[in-house]
């Protein structure tokens, strides 16, 4: 195989590898502090059952989620499955995710004094207010440590979309070492991955640097 088709080939691996992490990210972020909130309602029903999701998001592999999400349409609503490969894998990694998510920013808002509420209160502020102009920022500098070590996590995990035939990085770098038995598309991939992580530890680390000038 010529060495151009052959990176065509992977640099279209790269941009579903890419669109997985963004989207991951775009929808498990907000989740995640969705269910965090659940998760620390003083309503027990809600609380529970989001103790429950969390539960089987985080006590499950996500290659078992991946195939559930899936075929569940199929088998519970007799739906057509044709085109929905690349929705139910975003939409597994993204429920996954936002499990992990919502346990770092419950530790985070944990862990601001309930001192800074009062305050809060005695100034004036609403309880939306409060969380979002005091609380937030500082919650934000304290899980992005945690944050970066998932997001990382996720680069990784994105080469888990083979389990449903998407043709992300890593699948076609297989697919293409081992028709032409050479371990070269894997040492590629090799490299990519770590060019990403390394990209996204980058900018991370600049956005903590910003949370602790602004905090």
């Amino acid at each position: 195989m010529r060495l151009s088709v052959m990176l065509t080939q992977l640099t279209y691996g790269m941009v579903t590898s890419v669109e997985i992490f963004l989207l991951t990210l775009i929808f498990s972020l907000p989740l995640g502090l969705l269910v965090a909130f659940g998760r620390m309602s003083k309503n027990k029903v809600l609380s529970g059952i989001v103790k429950i999701y969390i539960a089987v998001m985080r006590g499950t592999p996500l290659m078992l989620q991946l195939i559930v999400v899936y075929f569940a349409p199929f088998y519970i609503f007799g739906m057509n499955l044709s085109g929905f490969r690349f929705p139910a894998i975003i939409i597994a990694f993204s429920v996954n995710y936002a499990a992990y998510f919502a346990e770092i920013y419950r530790g985070g808002i944990e862990a601001i004094d309930k001192g800074q509420y009062e305050a809060a209160k005695v100034l004036g502020y609403s309880k939306a207010g409060t969380f979002f102009r005091i609380i937030l920022p500082q919650v934000l500098r304290i899980i992005m440590p945690s944050v970066t070590n998932e997001t990382i996590t996720l680069v990784k995990d994105t080469s888990l979309a083979f389990v449903l035939a998407q043709a992300e990085m890593f699948t076609i770098a297989k697919q293409i070492a081992a028709k032409e038995a050479s371990v070269g598309p894997l040492m590629v991939a090799g490299l990519f991955y770590f060019v990403f992580n390394f990209i996204v530890a980058f900018v991370m680390d600049r956005v903590e640097k910003k949370l602790d000038y602004w905090t």
